[in-house]
């Protein structure tokens, strides 16, 4: 399965997504990320904090959604409200498109174990997603069948957070 984050900027919970996907789903998935106004640059808070989870950051980048038309995404999962709310491209057409809130953790002030706080909070949040999305993602469903199970997530999930 291919999945394409996306945050209207492309710098935090996006760029998670992808490298917390990519690391946990043992290859059921394929995780990419992009943003419609991308900042242009990784967070370095989102890169250090991966990187002290033990998450690998090659290849992490700030890349306009343009960009990706080629993957061809299964899914495309919008990660903050203003994306989910933005019309996507065309070629999103044939993807299935589900909405996973996350509050942003670059956008806090405090002290430096606050912002470690919610950083982790935040990873810890798309490792218990990213485990069930890959329960589903190894059932290789399509269709109706991946839309259902996905809807299914989302609500259960959205309503444990």
């Amino acid at each position: 399965m291919k999945i394409l984050y996306i945050c209207t900027h492309n710098r935090c919970r996006s760029i998670l997504s992808e490298a917390i996907t990519n690391h946990f789903a043992n290859g059921a998935i394929t995780a990419k990320s992009a943003g419609s106004q991308p900042a242009g640059e990784v967070h370095p808070l989102s890169l250090k904090y991966l990187a002290e989870a033990g998450i690998s950051i090659d290849g992490l980048q700030s890349q306009s959604w343009d960009e990706l038309e080629d993957f061809a995404p299964d899914v495309v999962v919008t990660v903050c409200d203003s994306a989910a709310n933005e019309a996507c491209p065309v070629w999103f057409g044939n993807s299935i498109k589900i909405h996973w809130g996350l509050a942003d953790p670059s956008k806090l002030t405090g002290s430096e174990q606050e912002l470690a706080d919610a950083f982790n909070q935040t990873i810890d949040v798309i490792k218990q997603r990213v485990k069930s999305l890959s329960a589903i993602a190894e059932l290789k469903l399509s269709g109706d069948q991946l839309s259902h199970a996905l809807y299914q997530l989302t609500n259960s999930q959205l309503t444990e957070h």
